[in-house]
């Protein structure tokens, strides 16, 4: 779902359950919450973002793990926080928005999606050209110019979903955190069914989005785990290279690092 992802690299063989679907008839009764809560539930403002991103989880009956007390997305100071996650699942979308209201970076096709479309308009989504952190400096300036401002920034720098372990990070959003002097937040998503882990949340690029949105409404006891990690602040001798390094070793699950844990309110 980011602006500047290519094809994803998971194939339909790569999204296996964990445990067996649910029946047809709870599938039905999700579908019929998930519809309530996007015609229902309309925010007002981007702080009632993340209400009606929990509400969403609760219609699909997805449980948002965030362990106990900890931090938050954004970094206290002026600049902004460049947040990055592991990208899996569109539903990596409204359990970060379930979080802060922070903004996203997506490309254009998505604004038009079901479900998450609407959700990343409301988040005031910077939609780009899928080739826009490429080839255009003006958009890294502008993400710069938002983290300064003191605007947080979302982005998932794999640029494009993947099954399992991350991939390499692209390293442009993370220039833009270097030009705005601004922290950045890794953020490690994993998806469990019961105690095992599971890729039927993935987002395979090669399927519509409708096929993925069935395997998720008839996922059984789907928990997506979230572990938001120490700040790190760029200094002047780093490089983007450097950072997106660092990053890369903290984004995958079996990750070195300790993780502060995020608490959901209400």
């Amino acid at each position: 779902m980011n602006a500047w992802a290519p094809r994803s690299p998971c194939t339909s063989a790569c999204v296996t359950a964990a445990l067996p679907a649910v029946p047809g008839r709870t599938a039905a009764l999700r579908a019929a919450r998930l519809a309530t809560v996007l015609t229902r539930a309309l925010p007002s403002a981007p702080d009632d973002l993340p209400s009606l991103s929990r509400a969403l989880l609760q219609a699909l009956d997805v449980t948002l793990d965030t362990g106990g007390p900890g931090e938050g997305l954004s970094v206290a100071g002026e600049a902004g926080t460049l947040v990055v996650a592991n990208h899996v699942s569109w539903l990596d979308v409204p359990v970060l928005l379930a979080l802060e209201p922070v903004t996203m970076l997506a490309k254009q096709e998505v604004e038009g999606w079901p479900v998450i479309g609407g959700l990343a308009r409301r988040a005031g989504t910077r939609f780009i050209d899928r080739d826009g952190l490429w080839s255009l400096p003006g958009t890294v300036a502008e993400l710069a110019g938002l983290l300064r401002a003191g605007t947080s920034v979302m982005a998932f720098p794999e640029g494009t979903t993947r099954c399992r372990v991350p991939g390499t990070l692209h390293r442009a959003v993370f220039q833009a955190a270097l030009d705005a002097g601004a922290p950045i937040r890794p953020v490690t998503l994993t998806y469990r069914q019961g105690h095992s882990p599971s890729t039927l949340a993935a987002y395979v690029g090669t399927d519509p989005f409708t096929l993925s949105l069935r395997r998720v409404l008839s996922a059984a006891d789907l928990t997506v785990h979230v572990r938001v990690h120490p700040p790190l602040h760029p200094s002047p001798s780093d490089t983007r290279r450097a950072l997106a390094l660092r990053a890369a070793s903290l984004l995958s699950p079996d990750g070195p690092a300790p993780a502060h844990l995020v608490p959901v309110a209400g």
